[in-house]
């Protein structure tokens, strides 16, 4: 598989394999749910929303059978709600605020209610803006075409700002794109967002990336400001002996690949490095791709994963193994094609992990999936000119996302070191509007206020 598969390639037999966790609304049952709502004053799931959307505002809207306004409500907030939608932990955000809970009944469902209202904006062909905006002279760059970079250029564009997103790979929308797995997110959803914010006026430089400093130089000497938005860089290594054999391949590496049609079918047994979210993503898509045996393979206990309880339960449901305090040491080739991976029992000493004498045991499996988090793109931030990093990300200014650069903004993964995308969303809309802040010498809040599309 290449490094960076070109295209999507839509397959009907990945569909039918990746059907979505959770099916669609119908139009009644979404008046019924809506009609659940109490649409609360200062209601808690606002405010436990990232992107602060009028929660009981659209679901009110839904009620009243008015899907328009209510779509036009969300997208005041959040350009890519429809995504949102779909892969937001709700359960520990806006539905795990929702008050319902303190009467002992299940919460509203906000995101099918959201996605409800989304799929029937996108299906209407309806354009995000209204009318044209006023044509600025501010030009601004965003450097990465992932969620923060999106939604960035569009409350950039709602403003009449020139913008452009350069892009390293064939398709923008970034991990939405390439990284989430299918049966969350469809790729044609994410690149119809894109699409939505291409037809604002947001020119999209594809195949196209910023590597060092004479590239940044030019530039600058071409747009009034830069916004940051490259996420994370690749998965991190293992770093064991036989990590670069062909049958190992990382959890980001096969979502692209299955996700554009590279990879249909996956057999045997495959072991999972790690037990994030990503992990899970990972270990769920190759018991669809049709592995008989999916193992999570992670160095601590069921108390310390990562990955959110919820997808933990899912991926037991769908026939995951998990495989606790062990960790690889060695991949190699075995017979007949397979591979041995060597694993060790560890255990805790004073909070410090250390393995136990004589617990070498050997799994023979077919793949290999390492998945313990990304690296952040240390040596692409060091070419930026006056920017301060920490811990390998960029500091910005959490009010208006500057960095110490006044001419640079940042936002998404490479700022805040790898959150949902509803967070990347919230800090590219708040970069946009510092960056309009800076070049009028405009208050914040005015900007925030004049941001709002027009709803019904």
């Amino acid at each position: 598989m290449p490094p960076d598969p070109f295209g999507f390639v839509e397959q009907s037999e990945i569909r039918e394999r990746f059907q979505p966790l959770h099916p669609p609304l119908t139009a009644q049952a979404a008046i019924t749910e809506a009609h659940r709502c109490l649409y609360c004053f200062d209601a808690p799931c606002m405010g436990a929303c990232p992107t602060h959307i009028d929660v009981p505002g659209f679901i009110k809207r839904i009620a009243d059978d008015n899907l328009r306004g209510s779509a036009r409500r969300i997208l005041d907030a959040n350009v890519l709600a429809g995504s949102c939608s779909r892969v937001c932990p709700v359960e520990v955000l806006c539905e795990g605020a929702c008050v319902m809970h303190r009467h002992g009944r299940a919460p509203i469902q906000i995101a099918l209610l959201q996605r409800h209202a989304m799929d029937a904006f996108h299906a209407s062909g309806e354009p995000l803006l209204i009318s044209p905006p006023v044509e600025r002279k501010l030009k601004v760059a965003c450097i990465g075409g992932g969620p923060a970079s999106l939604a960035c250029a569009a409350e950039l564009r709602r403003h009449g700002a020139q913008v452009i997103i350069i892009e390293r790979r064939a398709l923008a929308g970034g991990l939405n794109t390439y990284g989430v797995a299918e049966y969350k997110l469809p790729t044609v959803e994410s690149l119809r967002e894109v699409e939505m914010v291409r037809e604002m006026g947001v020119e999209f430089r594809l195949n196209s990336s910023i590597e060092n400093a004479t590239e940044l130089l030019a530039l600058e000497a071409e747009f009034d400001y830069v916004f940051v938005g490259v996420g994370l860089g690749a998965m991190r290594k293992i770093s064991i002996p036989g990590e670069d054999l062909p049958a190992v391949l990382n959890a980001l590496e096969l979502i692209a690949a299955y996700k554009t049609g590279h990879i249909t079918r996956m057999h045997g047994s495959i072991v999972v490095v790690g037990a994030g979210n990503t992990a899970i993503d990972a270990a769920v898509a190759v018991r669809r791709l049709g592995a008989e045996m999916v193992t999570i393979l992670y160095r601590r206990g069921p108390e310390d994963v990562t990955a959110f309880d919820f997808e933990v339960e899912r991926a037991r449901k769908e026939g995951v193994q998990f495989l606790w305090r062990r960790i690889p040491v060695a991949i190699r080739a075995s017979v007949v094609g397979r591979l041995e991976l060597e694993t060790q029992e560890v255990h805790s000493v004073d909070g410090r992990l250390q393995v136990k004498p004589d617990s070498l045991k050997a799994i023979i499996c077919d793949h290999v999936i390492p998945a313990i988090g990304q690296s952040p793109l240390i040596e692409m931030l060091r070419e930026l000119r006056c920017i301060t990093t920490e811990s390998s990300h960029i500091v910005v200014d959490p009010a208006t996302g500057q960095t110490e650069n006044p001419r640079y903004f940042a936002g998404g993964d490479c700022a805040n070191g790898g959150r949902q995308v509803v967070d990347a969303v919230a800090d590219g809309k708040r970069a946009a509007l510092g960056i309009l802040a800076a070049a009028n010498q405009t208050d914040l809040t005015d900007l925030a206020t004049k941001a709002k599309v027009q709803h019904g």
